[in-house]
């Protein structure tokens, strides 16, 4: 037992943003995503019967080199011809390729901190220069401890022309670089996000602000 006492503050006249102790932390993902973010369908970004429907098998490793069994995989992208059914996309809304895509998936982690999701190789996309951005998945991770979801991308290992002149890619260093390429096998692709890593040059995988 202790005789300390929990903190208490003056009453100041004002709001949030003059209070002397600053605002209230953010809470963190925790196991709250399990309440209000699955769905049925979710894992599945493509129909079972879509044709070139691919499984994109995704582990996320913490610091510890743990396996994150809680985590969440949310992935975003375009259809097989590199288009979006979505106002934001500079070309228009279209129909989808294949029939039933739908370009957004949600799937848990298991045991082992793999989620799969259902779907199809994304074509290229164009840019607001003459260099397309080489096919990839937009993958956030959310986790049990993190404030926020972690962004980052997945490209495919096939594409190493389209890599060479990727913008994003372009952007980091070849170690980084191949951070963000999955592994082909069969029925897909594997790949492993490192959530952490103390050492600056050791495994993390590349996060993006947005």
């Amino acid at each position: 037992m202790t005789d300390r006492q929990p903190p208490t503050y003056p009453v100041v006249p004002g709001d949030f943003t003059t209070a002397p102790f600053g605002v209230t932390p953010s809470q963190t993902v925790g196991p709250y995503w399990h309440i209000g973010l699955p769905w049925t369908d979710g894992p599945d970004a493509a129909p079972a019967d879509a044709s070139g429907r691919i499984t994109l098998a995704i582990t996320v490793i913490d610091g510890a080199r743990t396996p994150v069994a809680d985590a969440m995989i949310e992935t975003w992208q375009a259809d097989t011809l590199g288009r979006f059914n979505h106002p934001d996309d500079p070309r228009g809304a279209v129909d989808l390729t294949p029939t039933g895509f739908r370009g957004f998936a949600r799937s848990a982690a298991d045991p082992t901190g793999t989620a799969l999701v259902h779907t199809v190789k994304p074509g290229a996309q164009p840019t607001e220069t003459d260099v397309d951005e080489a096919p990839h998945v937009n993958v956030s991770v959310f986790a049990r401890g993190m404030l926020d979801r972690l962004v980052t991308r997945l490209y495919f290992p096939e594409d190493t022309d389209a890599h060479a002149t990727d913008p994003v890619l372009s952007s980091l260093s070849e170690t980084e670089r191949a951070k963000l390429v999955a592994t082909k096998v069969d029925g897909g692709y594997s790949w492993t996000v490192y959530v952490q890593d103390e050492d600056a040059n050791g495994v993390e995988t590349p996060f993006f602000e947005l």
